[in-house]
């Protein structure tokens, strides 16, 4: 596997020209991820899944201990990818065929590697996307978490031969049948009381909507606290000078940020939706920054039941962001496939709830 394409003895990132479809990228620094981490990721955001919340509760669910929030654990394994995929980038475009394939606990310790999967040179010369599948793993070798992304890379040389194309096929969805349970998980003595919601699996329809209804102001300091806690370098979010982003007024808001804040907002109406098991897709629609107030709603797409499983279902829910937008009309795509201007985040997942005994 390469490495991170230092030149010299300074690590300046790679360019589109440095990567190749096929190539194997062995992510540095393994990170052990600990209740400290759950306590600063409880801080900023505030999720009140119990599953995550409470050794007890996570326990009476066969499970050995509380597990790490799913988006932590991907946010770490994400972090680990960025100094060797996207330094350079201009924008993260897009997620596919994410899975998390087994709980992570406070004391594992993640690493990442990536296979470049995907090239295309844009129109303009000057930049391309890199499509990668990116798979974190625990201290014993077994995967915790797979996905895709694209993002925007500029080049180093904009007279530089532009790559032979290579666009990936992507399912549109994870299937069902591929979704992977944590293993002990069971459901039939899961307490509604103590989680704080009493909506099962069976009480949600496909096409149903829900306002999130509340809203969360981002503070300048509380982003960069996070993304220096997943030990993301990507310079968009730091340098704000030599970024160009004067403009701006304040720094490119990390889109896994935003992700993080709806996830938290949607416990009301999907407090029991306690495991996200599967990343169908989503989208940075547009830019958010400090001091933007991000509010959400989402649409259930589907219903799936798990195969042999009477105490647990999974349902597909497209979970759509906004900033300083309430969601009470839900904000969405016009006929041309146009979003609001206060849209800023689209994402379809799989997630995991009790069912009715």
């Amino acid at each position: 596997m390469s490495g991170n394409g230092a030149v010299g003895k300074t690590g300046r990132g790679r360019f589109l020209e440095d990567f190749a479809v096929g190539e194997r990228i062995a992510h540095a620094t393994p990170r052990t991820v600990t209740t400290g981490d759950t306590a600063i990721y409880m801080a900023l955001y505030g999720p009140r899944f119990a599953l995550q919340s409470a050794d007890s509760f996570a326990g009476a669910c066969g499970l050995k201990r509380s597990p790490v929030d799913d988006w932590l654990a991907f946010h770490v394994v994400f972090g680990k990818s960025v100094p060797d995929i996207s330094l350079n980038a201009v924008a993260n475009l897009g997620y596919a065929d994410g899975r998390w394939l087994a709980p992570v606990y406070p004391g594992d310790s993640l690493t990442a590697d990536s296979e470049v999967i995907g090239l295309r040179q844009n129109s303009n010369g000057t930049t391309g996307t890199v499509y990668v599948r990116t798979t974190g793993r625990n201290q014993h070798g077994a995967a915790v978490i797979d996905y895709v992304r694209w993002v925007m890379v500029r080049k180093r040389d904009p007279d530089s031969p532009a790559p032979e194309t290579v666009i990936p096929d992507l399912p549109e969805a994870v299937t069902p049948d591929r979704l992977a349970v944590p293993e002990g998980l069971d459901f039939s003595g899961y307490d509604p009381v103590r989680a704080g919601s009493g909506h099962f699996w069976d009480d949600y329809a496909p096409g149903e909507k829900i306002d999130h209804v509340d809203g969360m102001t981002i503070e300048e300091a509380e982003h960069q606290l996070a993304t220096r806690l997943y030990q993301n370098t990507a310079r968009v979010h730091f340098d704000q000078h030599r970024q160009g982003q004067e403009r701006l007024g304040r720094r490119l808001i990390y889109g896994g940020h935003v992700i993080s804040l709806a996830r938290a907002l949607s416990f009301n109406g999907l407090g029991n939706a306690c495991v996200v098991a599967a990343l169908n897709g989503g989208r940075h629609v547009n830019p958010t920054l400090a001091g933007h107030t991000v509010y959400a709603w989402s649409q259930v797409l589907d219903r799936a039941e798990l195969p042999g499983r009477r105490d647990a279902g999974a349902l597909r829910v497209r979970t759509v962001a906004t900033r300083d937008l309430p969601c009470d009309g839900f904000p969405d795509k016009d006929d041309g496939g146009r979003y609001p201007d206060g849209v800023v985040l689209d994402l379809d997942t799989w997630l995991l709830l009790p069912r009715r005994g």
